[in-house]
């Protein structure tokens, strides 16, 4: 575990480019927390980024947008429990301690488990409430004081833009279902975000299922991409389709564009004026039988076209690392009008190439926007491409 600074100058950390295996989007939820006095724990798995209603007051205090416990005044120290919405290997933890600036939790440790069953009886409005006897009896059972700590107890930085940020690595190789975060003694952590990547039991997957190869539920996850305008390219991999034009991937049309967009008269097809990429590395290595590109929600910003090819590596390449420069990239799909807020599918049998990949690479071009990208086909025999 390595603690890693945070500035508005610096780069993020290379497992921010992973899966957040916590947010309530994919299912992560709240199981306990000791208290919620001020904000209730389920903010901190919110998708969304926190924000700040300047001002603004409830019966309990000042309105925050995170999980804040009351000052503490009995022995012990607060701490809440989250079941990940998809279980696996943890790359890396964010405490986002943002706009809490005197009220922040000074200090944080992060403990995990890999559980087999769980529980939660939480629900309805939890402001103003802390747990019962009855939460404690049952937390209990877990016996999550022992767990394994994957972030040792840390100082926290206050929620200013420049400090909000409290980045952890983690080394731990091991799958898990549930984390632990304990704040010392008590404070405001406005976002949690567990980065990392699924790890599915692949040996229950048959050869002939077609499942998809390209979801974070499945191990994807995103290796490399040319820019992240507005949004981040693993948000193509998240179950579901998109919920809004933040829930994807777009490219902002750059500056230079042509002053007027031209086309080739003997094909109808606009001049080229740049395109950008990004890449990913599959849950199994597999055999392509359908691609699905939704511009879901991009309506005036949608990709002109979109082009779709495959490799096979046999070493695992990993966020922040990068795939060989002699990698032999194959057209899967080749330049494909788009339409906006529309799911395209392309069967296999108006695909080329296919054969065994353990990666894809999706090309937009000139700009616009992606909501989600699936790679629908089968598992291959080889094993060197399981997580």
């Amino acid at each position: 575990m390595a603690t890693i600074p945070h500035s508005a100058l610096q780069k993020l950390p290379d497992f921010t480019d992973s899966n957040d295996l916590a947010s309530e989007q994919v299912g992560g939820k709240v199981v306990f927390a000791t208290d919620d006095w001020f904000a209730p724990a389920e903010n901190l798995i919110k998708e969304e980024a926190a924000v700040f209603k300047e001002g603004e007051i409830t019966e309990y205090g000042m309105w925050m947008d995170g999980w804040e416990t009351r000052r503490k005044r009995t022995e012990g120290h607060d701490w809440c429990i989250i079941q990940l919405g998809v279980p696996g290997v943890i790359s890396g933890i964010d405490v986002d301690t943002s706009y809490f600036t005197g009220n922040y939790a000074p200090r944080s440790s992060v403990q995990a488990a890999n559980l087999t069953k769980s529980f939660s009886k939480r629900g309805g409005e939890r402001i103003g409430l802390a747990a019962t006897q009855e939460d404690y009896q049952m937390v209990d059972q877990l016996q999550s004081e022992s767990w394994e700590y994957i972030v040792s107890l840390t100082q926290l930085q206050p929620g200013f833009q420049t400090s909000c940020h409290n980045y952890f690595e983690c080394t731990k190789k091991k799958k898990f279902t549930h984390i632990r975060l304990n704040i010392y003694p008590d404070g405001g952590v406005a976002r949690l975000r567990v980065y990392g990547q699924a790890a599915p039991n692949w040996n229950k997957v048959s050869e002939k299922e077609l499942v998809d190869l390209a979801s974070m539920r499945s191990g994807c996850v995103c290796v490399g991409f040319s820019t992240t305008n507005r949004g981040h390219p693993k948000n193509l991999i998240k179950p579901g389709r998109g919920e809004s034009i933040k829930d994807g991937w777009e490219i902002i049309p750059k500056a230079t564009r042509p002053t007027i967009v031209q086309e080739y008269r003997h094909t109808g097809k606009l001049c080229p004026s740049g395109s950008e990429w990004c890449t990913f590395q599959l849950g199994h290595s597999g055999i392509v039988q359908m691609v699905e590109v939704d511009t879901n929600h991009y309506k005036g910003n949608f990709p002109y076209t979109c082009k779709v090819e495959g490799c096979l590596v046999d070493d695992r390449v990993f966020p922040g690392s990068s795939l060989p420069l002699d990698t032999a990239w194959k057209t899967l799909l080749p330049e494909t009008k788009l339409k906006g807020h529309n799911q395209m599918f392309v069967d296999v049998a108006k695909l080329s190439n296919v054969a065994v990949i353990s990666h894809v690479r999706l090309t937009v071009s000139p700009d616009g926007g992606v909501s989600r990208f699936r790679i629908w086909g089968r598992k291959a025999q080889s094993a060197s491409s399981k997580l």
